[in-house]
């Protein structure tokens, strides 16, 4: 495909997106963390519709897809929670950036940049107080160039599978 990035246009995720985005999820945890067998594979992809489906609905899930002559190329989203607050603030709204995929022959042209951005926006503009993420080694630039920096916390993890 042509990558002429003067024809991107960048949309919020809507529910037809969502095999796509599905799809690409698959190809970035393959290049993350290696293939896997169908039978799991389809068991992904099914609680994967799930998850979008619900959660694009109730609102818990942002979106942002970029196309080029109607196809997807890239996309990110937030996962959005409001957790309990404390004497600062009475209730916290937080989310994680997750899916941030561009396909191969798209990257290195600034539209991870570009979705970013707009997610961070979005966050500002519906009251999010924090975003966090993980990321790749070849993610970090980019996410510490927006401002992402280490936890102001300690930050713990107990892995429970």
């Amino acid at each position: 495909m042509n990558i002429d990035v003067s024809k991107l246009e960048i949309n919020k995720v809507i529910p037809e997106d969502i095999p796509e985005l599905i799809r690409y999820r698959i190809e970035y945890l393959t290049e993350m963390q290696g293939a896997r067998n169908e039978v799991y594979l389809n068991k992904l992809e099914s609680e994967m519709t799930g998850f979008f489906k619900r959660s694009i609905s109730d609102g818990s899930f942002f979106g942002l897809v970029a196309t080029i002559e109607s196809k997807i190329i890239a996309y990110g989203g937030m996962v959005i929670r409001h957790i309990p607050g404390d004497f600062n603030n009475s209730v916290y709204c937080e989310a994680d950036i997750l899916n941030m995929y561009t396909i191969p022959t798209a990257r290195k042209r600034g539209i991870s940049r570009q979705i970013l951005l707009r997610l961070i926006k979005e966050a500002k503009s519906i009251g999010i107080t924090k975003l966090c993420l993980h990321t790749s080694v070849d993610g970090e630039n980019l996410y510490r160039s927006a401002g992402f920096s280490d936890p102001s916390y300690p930050y713990l993890e107990l892995p429970l599978i």
